[in-house]
């Protein structure tokens, strides 16, 4: 029986890695063996027209076992970090006052991190001044708009790169709204990181790129095209967070006419290479203290995996 141990403090396990490194059979096969529960850490599995082109689990995983925060938000609703580690909070405390396991599984290094690590408090952002920055980025580009943060919070400008979209915007929103750089709130009250067990999967390039190109054809058999279509029948803005999940925009070139279907799944498979890639080089350095296993998962692993499992419990 998994509880909160002395002092009430939350526990749960980490099953983290690329895209298509194997990680959510992983989650599944710990649940089934250890009662656990699977909660979502991937930042674009929690829009619910997302299924398909987010390999997201599919209806039989899902009353296989239990998982939480799969499909629980609109694509027309703006997802924030902040709004998921609360959920994912509130799933954890409910899995271990259940006496299950809670297994967090994804692969969205910034949720991975922030759920660990914490936030630190800082005043809501007013909706004009998120609507202003987003205006201001679409005038500037990410250049200029980068320069003008920086003139503003010189600590977050020497620390993002202008390609850091979403940063910049939350800098630059909190600065303006607060009148206060981010790092300074941040400085004020520090998070206290949680010391929770991880799983790391780290699959070599060359299988990895197999299942990438292998997944991006399997999902137009399994109806990707339909979910596109779905989501541009919609007319959401280009800014929201499920509008730039992988293959919305180049399936959406077919769909326009701009490109033949072969020519799209090719474009959906090169975006998920490069996608992967980043995150193969985020979880290197951010992860070193993981329990890490350089394949993709198999049943072979879960003799170590058991052994490991069993020790932190």
């Amino acid at each position: 029986m998994v509880t909160r141990g002395r002092e009430g403090k939350r526990r749960a396990v980490i099953v983290a890695g690329p895209t298509a490194s194997g990680k959510s059979a992983l989650a599944m096969e710990i649940a089934r063996e250890f009662d656990g529960v699977v909660i979502n850490a991937d930042s674009m599995q929690v829009y619910a027209e997302l299924r398909v082109l987010t390999a997201r689990p599919t209806k039989e995983d899902e009353a296989a076992v239990p998982h939480r925060l799969y499909g629980v938000w609109p694509a027309r609703e703006h997802g924030t970090v902040g709004r998921w580690r609360a959920a994912a909070l509130a799933e954890i405390d409910a899995a271990n006052d259940a006496g299950k396991l809670a297994i967090v599984c994804g692969g969205t290094g910034m949720y991975l991190k922030i759920l660990v690590e914490g936030l630190s408090a800082v005043p809501p952002v007013p909706e004009d001044v998120r609507a202003e920055a987003r205006a201001k980025l679409a005038a500037l580009g990410n250049e200029g708009f980068h320069a003008d943060l920086a003139r503003r919070d010189p600590v977050a400008g020497a620390k993002l790169r202008p390609a850091d979209t979403q940063r910049l915007l939350r800098a630059w929103e909190v600065v303006v709204a607060t009148g206060v750089p981010l790092s300074a709130h941040q400085a004020a009250d520090p998070p206290r990181p949680a010391d929770w067990p991880t799983l790391l999967l780290l699959p070599p390039r060359g299988p990895q790129v197999a299942a990438i190109d292998a997944r991006a054809a399997r999902m137009v058999e399994e109806g990707a095209l339909d979910e596109v279509r779905g989501l541009l029948a919609q007319g959401l803005s280009d800014e929201l967070p499920a509008m730039r999940a992988l293959g919305v925009r180049e399936l959406a070139a077919h769909i326009s006419g701009s490109c033949d279907l072969p020519s799209a799944v090719k474009a959906l498979q090169i975006a998920t290479r490069q996608f992967a890639k980043r995150q193969n080089t985020w979880f290197r350095g951010q992860m070193q203290k993981a329990q890490t296993f350089h394949t993709k998962f198999s049943e072979s692993l879960m003799p170590e995996i058991r052994t490991f499992i069993k020790e932190i419990r």
